[in-house]
């Protein structure tokens, strides 16, 4: 593959603007499926087979399936839904085992290889406008147990795990979707609490989501986690984590604000391997084509699409 190939494999794409076709023919990573492309079993199973066709390399088809608020199938359901992982956790490790299955069961049965979840923030701001009962728990100790169920339930239904949102959601007061949340917490409390759960499946998670928020225990400098070489470095290096690091969606306010080729130039520079983008319109997609010509004569960034292109396909195979 070419090094626009390998670029492109650093991205998935939401259907929203269409563009997926043909970037999943220039060598798109994969695809993430929301509510509105679910309408029934047979249109979704349909719609992943049609992703697969245009692939030349199998994509990640990817969902947000969290359970609660975070659910896209919940078309197919019938009003129907999974509890969300705070209330799944309070009705004992049993259900949360049974219902992670269930999930996993459904997912691979469309199609679906990985999903972004377990959500492993610990909820210590009651305040939280996004986490909430996205979470297991406040405490550190139950998340870790909770993550540990839920990814090995969906590594055993063949689901790819991620979890999120590195290095903690849990204390910010903003919704990143919206704005830049800054947590101001010192490493020692971001350690003793909102990390704890990311070091503790570091060396066994496949794939890991970095946030979008400002931890001014990483960077002084108004700089997302998901931008941040700071932060990425202390996930690798730190924690020990040699998986695939994965952005939220870069539309979200949190790091759209950066830029648009500028924030996916930061992060491939810090370290980033992939970036999510609901969408694949024109304007997405000339980001990627943009960053594609700089790499060809930037030393520093095509040595960084190398590196990233080796760790997605390691996990792809």
């Amino acid at each position: 593959m070419n090094l626009k190939q390998k670029l492109y494999q650093m991205f998935i794409l939401g259907t929203d603007g269409c563009g997926y076709k043909e970037a999943l023919q220039n060598g798109l990573g994969g695809i993430i499926f929301f509510t509105h492309d679910i309408k029934t079993p047979e249109q979704f199973k349909a719609l992943i087979q049609e992703c697969k066709k245009y692939a030349v390399i199998p994509p990640f088809l990817s969902i947000d399936q969290e359970g609660g608020r975070v659910e896209r199938t919940e078309n197919i359901h019938g009003g129907k839904k999974y509890l969300s992982a705070k209330y799944a956790y309070e009705k004992g490790l049993d259900y949360l085992k049974k219902q992670t299955s269930e999930i996993a069961k459904e997912l691979k049965d469309y199609g679906i290889n990985l999903n972004f979840a377990p959500c492993i923030d610990v909820n210590t701001n009651p305040d939280n406008p996004i986490i909430g009962e996205r979470a297991f728990s406040n405490n550190p100790d139950e998340v870790i147990e909770a993550e540990k169920i839920v990814s090995t339930e969906y590594r055993k239904n063949g689901i790819i795990p991620c979890v999120k949102h590195f290095p903690g959601h849990g204390d910010a007061n903003a919704d990143s979707h919206l704005t830049l949340p800054e947590i101001n917490l010192s490493l020692e409390e971001m350690e003793r609490t909102h990390i704890k759960p990311f070091r503790a499946c570091a060396k066994e998670i496949e794939m890991v989501m970095a946030a979008h928020l400002h931890c001014t225990c990483f960077e002084q400098e108004v700089i997302p986690t998901s931008l941040s070489k700071n932060a990425i470095s202390y996930l690798r290096n730190e924690l020990g984590f040699d998986g695939v690091i994965i952005s939220d969606d870069m539309v979200m306010k949190g790091a759209a604000k950066f830029g648009a080729v500028e924030a996916v130039e930061m992060g491939i520079r810090a370290g980033l391997n992939m970036f999510i983008y609901r969408n694949s319109n024109p304007e997405t997609i000339e980001i990627i084509e943009t960053i594609a010509k700089k790499a060809e004569k930037d030393k520093g960034l095509s040595e960084n699409i190398e590196k990233s292109f080796e760790k997605i396909m390691k996990l792809k195979t």
